[in-house]
């Protein structure tokens, strides 16, 4: 129907056979329903955010928390009572906590949320990027920094018997340490420094060291797509930090070994 017009002008035609009897409601609403543009949901039909109208199964699910812990999830992300945007859109902490969690996981468009949340799209655009940052700017200490309690040296110790016990020949070995490749659009410029001919590819590479309870001990990123696994080793000063921080009881230095011995 939409072919040669504007989605506009299509809707604005359909009112002259609505107002001759020639459609009846539901063929009026049907027609003018699909031909919206791609992306634009009639939101104002939903119900906006309530945490109580989700149940346990559907948290679980689509947040990947029980209903139970959001609250100390939100009390532990230190997050505010209500996000205000920088284009004055506003929602509580919790909305904002739900409305991050939701779109996380993979895969999920923000077409996907409309309904569970009862906002524009550009409006759940905004509230998750300015939560992303809010989370980022608060914590980000906690993916860089050493100086944390996860990392002291009982703890490098513990980390250090769970890997030997499970058959490692090494003894001071307490994390894995490897690349992880996130794929993005072409960009217009530098396309050869983020192109990764390995998996043909444009892509960021970040650098991470997980600890053996499947914490991220450490994080260093983003380097461009083509960057090798050993270069990103040796500009993330991992090796001189460990030198620094990484004494175990007895002093003995720490050290990591790749996801490959797995």
């Amino acid at each position: 129907m939409a072919a040669g017009y504007g989605l506009q002008s299509v809707r604005d035609v359909l009112l002259v056979p609505y107002f001759d009897d020639v459609i009846d409601n539901e063929e009026f609403t049907l027609f003018y329903e699909k031909n919206y543009a791609r992306g634009i949901f009639p939101y104002w039909k939903y119900d906006k955010f309530d945490l109580d109208d989700w149940d346990e199964e559907e948290c679980k699910v689509k947040l990947r928390f029980d209903k139970s812990d959001l609250a100390v999830l939100l009390h532990a992300l230190r997050f505010p009572d209500r996000f205000v945007c920088s284009q004055r859109a506003v929602c509580s902490g919790m909305e904002g906590l739900c409305i991050l969690l939701k779109r996380l996981p993979f895969p999920c468009r923000f077409t996907d949320m409309v309904m569970r949340f009862g906002r524009y799209l550009t409006e759940l655009c905004l509230i998750f990027n300015h939560v992303l940052d809010f989370v980022y700017q608060t914590h980000q200490h906690l993916l860089n920094s050493w100086n944390q309690l996860f990392l002291n040296t009982p703890a490098l110790e513990q980390y250090a018997q769970s890997i030997h016990a499970r058959g490692a020949p090494l003894q001071n070995c307490f994390g894995f340490v490897d690349g992880t490749l996130c794929k993005i659009s072409r960009p217009k410029n530098n396309q050869r420094e983020v192109y990764n001919g390995h998996k043909r590819v444009y892509a960021l590479k970040f650098q991470n060291v997980v600890l053996p309870n499947g914490l991220i001990a450490n994080l260093n990123g983003p380097y461009e797509g083509q960057r090798h696994d050993a270069t990103m080793l040796c500009e993330s000063g991992l090796l001189r930090d460990l030198q620094v921080h990484g004494q175990m009881m007895g002093g003995r230095y720490v050290c990591t070994a790749t996801q490959h011995i797995l």
